[in-house]
């Protein structure tokens, strides 16, 4: 099956629809439209005795059956946003239901299918909070056996590229030097920014 040759990279994406975890799926999308080698593994995990989905109320212990209804769900999801980035290129994912303990089953899924690279979002828990209620990206971060990226929303504003100019002056400058890597050659270039 060429979707799981060995030329493919399998990417773990934790998805719980919050803010946090949309910016990671948004990230994942992103990364899999430039290049389609990027297969996607996008994880939902429904925690035994938890809420459940605002789509679909759990009243009583998750099922199977419940995990369906939700993966039929997040196909929805992700189809919606698919169509909101229009991409150029052809994405291949999966669509992952489980039932258990969130970090338990990322780093699981991440196992099974020798995952390459894992996307998380963190819900930013800080201080007081992240001791008593721990983080599922820390531990994830500290248990993987690959590479783990926190994807957060993006919140600094958009700075224009201008002309990079000497400043002997200031104590802590270092003036950058810029390469390009073109034909199997590096070649250094003005320091000016690329205009991409």
């Amino acid at each position: 099956m060429a979707l799981m040759s060995s030329q493919s990279t399998q990417v773990v994406v934790a998805f719980d629809l919050s803010q946090s975890s949309n910016a990671a799926l948004h990230r994942a999308l992103t990364l899999a439209a430039r290049s389609p080698a990027h297969i996607l593994h996008i994880l939902y995990v429904v925690e035994p005795h938890g809420r459940g989905i605002p789509q679909l109320p759990l009243h009583g212990a998750a099922t199977y059956e419940y995990a369906e209804q939700v993966q039929r769900e997040l196909a929805t999801v992700i189809e919606w946003e698919l169509k909101g980035m229009a991409p150029t290129a052809d994405i291949h994912y999966f669509v992952h239901v489980r039932i258990g303990k969130p970090a338990d089953q990322i780093l699981g899924l991440a196992s099974e299918i020798g995952a390459d690279a894992i996307i998380i979002g963190t819900k930013g828990l800080t201080g007081v909070e992240r001791l008593v209620l721990g983080s599922v990206a820390e531990h994830v971060v500290r248990e993987a056996g690959c590479t783990v990226e926190v994807a957060r929303e993006k919140s600094y504003g958009h700075v224009p590229l201008l002309e990079m100019t000497e400043n002997p002056h200031h104590p802590h400058y270092v003036a950058p030097h810029r390469y390009s890597y073109t034909d199997r050659r590096v070649e250094q270039r003005p320091v000016a920014w690329p205009l991409y």
